[in-house]
C-alpha cells in the first residue's frame, strides 16, 4: 500500500510559519526604506528616469507599516 501522508504531519518552522514571515517582510520594509532615506542612490551612478532620492513620507510611512508588522509579529512569537 502507498502511503501518501504521514500520521502527524510537521510543518516547516512549526504552527508559527505566518508570524516568522510578517516578521521577515516587516523588517526588510524597515530597514530598505530607512536605508532608502539615509542613504540616497549614487548621482553618478543613477540612470535615467530615477529619482535622486527617495520619497521621504513614502518611505516613512511604509517604514512605520513595516515596524507595526514587525512588532506584532515579535510579540506574537514571544508570547506564544
Amino acid at each position: 500500500m502507498l502511503v501518501l501522508a504521514q500520521e502527524s504531519p510537521s510543518l516547516f518552522l512549526g504552527e508559527d510559519l505566518l508570524a516568522y514571515l510578517v516578521l521577515a517582510f516587516g523588517g526588510a520594509l524597515v530597514v530598505g526604506n530607512v536605508a532608502a532615506i539615509i542613504r540616497p542612490p549614487d548621482p553618478d551612478k543613477r540612470a535615467d528616469g530615477e529619482l535622486e532620492r527617495a520619497p521621504v513620507v513614502r518611505s516613512l510611512v511604509m517604514a512605520a507599516f513595516g515596524l507595526v508588522a514587525f512588532v506584532w509579529a515579535l510579540v506574537s512569537l514571544l508570547v506564544d
